[in-house]
């Protein structure tokens, strides 16, 4: 279990569910750290269960601009190099990321390093901006620890979270659909 001192709070958000809060747990898919679930990951795990994963992550499910915004804080022992191959890998999952039939799963990837200033960034470094067409294409690049059925996520991202995870100190995730 990760204990969260109250000095220092960390969002680790998934799919655009809170993984902070009470008594359910899972593993982060970046930290490979359990994390607990907080009301709506709850829903989320019941909507999966109840429609399947294959419905879960179909491009046609709830389409719509979807946000995910993902942020991330390097170890210090992570070199400039090491840094710069974690970015160059994640932008590339805007061509890597497709399905089965080839279909890509990425509307628009963006990135940049933290530059605003305001004191306010947590001590995050670096921060990436996913773009989606659908709820589905969304979930099915997320993936684990939502969706673990092989054909319903993407390896390109799998792959991804399991190759920066050393690199990476704290994760946060935060998704939104366009309204």
């Amino acid at each position: 279990m990760t204990i969260i001192p109250s000095s220092l709070i960390r969002l680790s958000l998934i799919a655009g569910l809170l993984c902070v809060g009470p008594s359910i747990y899972f593993t982060d898919a970046y930290a490979n750290e359990t994390i607990p679930q907080d009301t709506a990951a709850q829903a989320t795990h019941a909507l999966v269960k109840q429609i399947g994963e294959q419905r879960f992550t179909a491009p046609d499910f709830r389409p719509g601009t979807v946000r995910h915004m993902v942020m991330f804080q390097f170890r210090h022992t992570a070199t400039t190099a090491e840094r710069q191959e974690v970015t160059r890998r994640f932008l590339e999952l805007a061509t890597h990321s497709r399905r089965p039939n080839g279909a890509p799963v990425v509307a628009s990837l963006e990135a940049g390093p933290q530059n605003s200033g305001e004191n306010a960034d947590l001590g995050l470094d670096y921060g990436y901006l996913v773009t989606f067409r659908s709820e589905g294409d969304r979930n099915y690049y997320v993936g684990r620890p939502i969706v673990h059925t092989s054909g319903c996520f993407d390896p390109a991202h799998d792959a991804f979270k399991k190759f920066a995870a050393p690199f990476l100190a704290n994760v946060v995730v935060f998704d939104f659909t366009v309204k």
